[in-house]
């Protein structure tokens, strides 16, 4: 694992829902990543829909994956 360091977290808008609990989300710099959801979203069954804007965090490594962390309003 990474530590909180060397993560980078942005802003985003989920476009569409991939099998494996896996989305497309545009960032507000206007790129496209697939992410997934972090393990204490899962565990209290917070449900994801295109249109739900979020948070994202990504490592300096690998760009175009990230991880889902924060449903915002």
């Amino acid at each position: 694992m990474a530590s909180n360091k060397e993560v980078i977290e942005l802003s985003g808008t989920i476009t569409e829902s991939l099998p494996g609990a896996q989305f497309k989300v545009e960032l507000e710099n206007g790129h496209q990543i697939i992410a997934h959801i972090a393990g204490k979203m899962r565990k209290h069954f917070i449900k994801l829909v295109p249109g739900d804007s979020v948070k994202v965090e990504l490592t300096p490594y690998d760009l175009t994956k990230g991880r889902i962390t924060y449903r915002q309003n």
